[in-house]
């Protein structure tokens, strides 16, 4: 396993968080974790954790809630897997997979499979965007529309109702991702590519 894949860990109960942190680190993961949906969902937009691991009864925003906003804004691109102590029918793990999670345990879980689980999604999910090579999130996609109709982020912001900090994250992400060193270079990459079209 490729040390350095940042997998990021929601769960209120500390316990149960701080163990599994242990496991992942065990297995060559770098982790990162919070106890709240909206914690969640501020490091996952700003990092972009190789897989995000989510407990479903998080505080202000639950981890269904959580799980579907990342699989709107960032696809396919990173992993979500519920493990969860609490809501462990079946209807419960159903409700999971229908709002787009890649897999779904219930604690107590055994250690061996979670890791491998988690791995086969990680590679999946990095053979997925090597194969797409500049594969943006739909997000991503708007504010590089927008670059190109000449936007300031402070405009895109306005216009796309976030904040002028999320737009500078998805601006890296997209810049990573054309790797160019400026705006004005990946609409021009953009252009040359097909991904904007002149209007």
């Amino acid at each position: 396993m490729e040390i350095g894949r940042t997998v990021l860990i929601a769960d209120a109960d500390e316990a149960s968080r701080s163990g599994l942190a242990r496991l992942l680190r065990g297995a060559g993961y770098r982790v990162v974790q919070c106890d709240t949906g909206d914690g969640a969902l501020e490091i996952a937009r700003s990092t972009e954790p190789s897989a995000v691991i989510l407990e479903v009864p998080l505080p202000n925003v639950s981890g269904y809630e959580v799980c579907h906003v990342l699989k709107s804004e960032l696809g396919g691109q990173v992993p979500v897997v519920f493990v969860s102590g609490t809501r462990t029918e079946a209807y419960d793990r159903v409700a999971g997979l229908l709002l787009g999670a890649d897999d779904y345990l219930v604690k107590p879980y055994s250690p061996g499979e979670l890791l491998a689980r988690l791995t086969n999604l990680v590679r999946r999910s990095r053979s997925r965007v090597a194969a797409g090579g500049r594969r943006l999130t739909k997000r991503e996609h708007e504010v590089l529309d927008l670059l190109g109709d000449g936007l300031r982020p402070d405009d895109i912001a306005r216009r796309l109702f976030i904040s002028p900090k999320t737009v500078a994250t998805h601006v890296e992400h997209i810049l990573r991702k054309f790797d160019v060193n400026s705006k004005t270079e990946a609409v021009a990459v953009a252009y040359r590519d097909g991904i904007l079209r002149p209007r």
